[in-house]
């Protein structure tokens, strides 16, 4: 019996085309498609497809009327905060994400914090939520180091810190200033010193299971410089842990995600269904808390779908209906690199519009087989088709991931693949490397030795 599935893929990056190739290799499965951008390698792996606007719910019905899915996998976090789970519950359509209301998770920065200290929950650090002016230049003073968050949404790229972004707390005030005539609240937290991991974890509110473990690279340029990005690339290795994350680590962070399932369910009544995206910093204090999304990560999935040796469908549909703990989840132990092909000048004066050649990409990635995977973001076919030749938009074209049984191995495949992109693209030949890694690894030692 053929399992319908329908993608909410809304935005142009690549994680909505590895979403659609991890549900188009699932046995006797028929993919559907709401885009917001004609992305045109997800509309060569559907079914059926529609081309609408990202915030239009009564549209994502009707097209879910018409396609009757039996199961809703959503890709980015803007539709999940606007409700669409609850709209496609609405016309009986099952959805592997949460409700509105536990969508709060990211889209309340606020919410989640005050979540964490209600329930107690380790992991969480000092913070305070201001809605006006008052008391935030004495709260900057009284940390010492700080980081500035709007309360909602930001694309990740909202967020300030001290050193990075803010020169001192006058820079910091009047950031606050700025967020708060946009209407938002802003949350001030203590600066963390440490590394940063991500870790996705798939749960049905009750079992929650842990993806391996990957490292993304926010800064837009070598050697972690420039201004953030949604994402320049991240890497994951074949143990499923970082060189400087310990198993102990690991299951530090699934405990605080455990615990956080738990109080959302006491404290809304309702399941979280979903991926919990988990990220994290260690520190020699332990595992703190930085932030949860409420989808997987963006360039972070693409380091754990095309791992994924268990039937994805059926781990969602698992988690539709609260059967995860019968589910086996097992990923290959391989390590993996992604690296993100952007326009030139991104992403501060993107050459938006450029035409791009993958003509040799797409020949490596045929040489390759399963070591190499290829997914298209913010790019659109000049004739309609899955093509070679390909139009850039302003932001991250083309997601090359290597896949080996060595980080070493995985990178130089990634580095290759997207050298014979031609055209006007650059990316960051520095992430995953074995200098890179390093790096992180002397950081923490001297924060040890610190100590």
């Amino acid at each position: 019996m053929t399992r319908n599935v329908l993608l909410i893929a809304l935005g142009s990056t690549a994680r909505a085309d590895c979403l659609a190739e991890a549900i188009s290799r699932c046995k006797n499965t028929a993919l559907f498609s709401y885009l917001s951008h004609a992305n045109p390698s997800v509309i060569a792996r559907s079914k059926n497809h529609v081309v609408g606007r990202a915030n239009d719910l009564e549209a994502i019905q009707r097209f879910a009327r018409e396609v009757t899915p039996d199961l809703a996998v959503i890709s980015p976090e803007a539709p999940l905060a606007a409700g669409v789970v609850d709209a496609l519950n609405e016309v009986g359509v099952p959805c592997a994400g949460p409700l509105k209301t536990n969508a709060r998770l990211e889209s309340s920065k606020s919410f989640m914090r005050n979540l964490l200290k209600k329930y107690d929950i380790e992991g969480s650090l000092e913070y305070h939520v201001f809605d006006s002016m008052d008391g935030v230049e004495d709260y900057l003073i009284d940390l010492g180091k700080f980081v500035v968050k709007p309360d909602g949404l930001t694309g990740g790229k909202g967020v300030k810190v001290l050193g990075d972004h803010l020169k001192g707390v006058e820079d910091a005030k009047t950031y606050c200033q700025q967020l708060l005539d946009q209407g938002s609240k802003v949350v001030l937290e203590e600066k963390l010193e440490g590394e940063e991991f991500s870790v996705q974890f798939f749960t049905d509110g009750k079992t929650v299971i842990p993806s391996p473990i990957a490292q993304d690279h926010k800064r837009a340029f070598e050697d972690d410089t420039g201004p953030n990005t949604g994402g320049m690339g991240s890497y994951s290795m074949q143990n499923h842990l970082l060189p400087f994350v310990s198993a102990s680590d690991l299951e530090t962070a699934k405990r605080i995600t455990q615990e956080v399932a738990e109080a959302i369910f006491k404290e809304t009544g309702i399941r979280f269904k979903g991926i919990m995206y988990g990220g994290f910093m260690l520190t020699v204090e332990g595992v703190k808390l930085i932030e949860y999304n409420v989808r997987f990560g963006d360039p972070e999935v693409m380091n754990i779908l095309p791992l994924i040796k268990s039937d994805f469908v059926e781990v969602m549909d698992a988690i539709v209906h609260e059967r995860l703990r019968d589910v086996k989840l097992e990923f290959a132990q391989k390590a993996t690199v992604c690296k993100y092909a952007v326009p030139e000048g991104y992403p501060l004066k993107p050459k938006k519009g450029e035409i791009i050649d993958i003509s040799s990409l797409r020949a490596y990635e045929n040489e390759l087989g399963g070591k190499l995977k290829v997914y298209l973001g913010s790019v659109e076919s000049l004739d309609g088709s899955d093509a070679l030749q390909l139009r850039m938009g302003a932001s991250r074209a083309i997601a090359c991931v290597g896949i080996a049984d060595k980080l070493e191995d995985a990178e130089r495949i990634a580095e290759e693949a997207v050298r014979r992109i031609k055209g006007p693209v650059t990316h960051r030949k520095d992430i995953g490397t074995t200098a890179l890694v390093q790096k992180r690894v002397n950081h923490m030692n001297a924060l040890r030795h610190e100590k």
